[in-house]
């Protein structure tokens, strides 16, 4: 991996993207998600500062655990401009993402649990599939997959055996 001198303060796209491994193409559009910035040189080159080789990695180790580059955005926009990352903000950003995290992994347990009866069966019905529909919550009202978790209304209570 290509050493960077420390008198240079800034770096070009490339020598970004060979220290931090993400691609050039990358590195743009993280920059087009306001995730990193440059400055444009006279000759409307990108130079981008030595912190953004910390904030490319802590955007690519969250993108790792699933978070959205959005809320990633809104974690770095906590930082003052140029200012690297360090542990310390690592840790309190991340710890808002716990439960995000936490959440992800019950869904996963549960998908994991389920996964053997859903390949069998091959349903995706919202009628009858254990993933999609827990506790048959739109049975008697809709059938098929295409309900997006946002979109669910409130859980009501089971129906009772032998009801509509």
């Amino acid at each position: 991996m290509p050493q960077i001198p420390e008198k240079i303060h800034e770096l070009t796209v490339g020598q970004l993207s060979a220290r931090s491994g993400a691609a050039v193409s990358a590195l743009h559009f993280y920059e087009s998600k306001g995730l990193i910035s440059s400055r444009r040189t006279s000759g409307n080159q990108r130079r981008y500062g030595r912190d953004a080789l910390r904030r490319v990695a802590f955007v690519r180790a969250a993108q790792r655990v699933g978070i959205p580059l959005a809320t990633i955005r809104d974690a770095l926009a906590e930082l003052p401009e140029e200012r690297t990352p360090n542990r310390h903000d690592w840790a309190r950003l991340s710890e808002a993402w716990r439960s995000e995290l936490d959440e992800r992994i019950r869904q996963l347990g549960r998908l994991r649990d389920h996964l053997t009866d859903c390949i069998g069966c091959g349903c995706l019905s919202l009628e009858t599939c254990v993933l999609s529909n827990p506790d048959d919550v739109f049975g008697d009202r809709m059938t098929g997959s295409r309900l997006l978790p946002e979109r669910l209304p409130e859980r009501r209570a089971p129906r009772e055996p032998g009801g509509s």
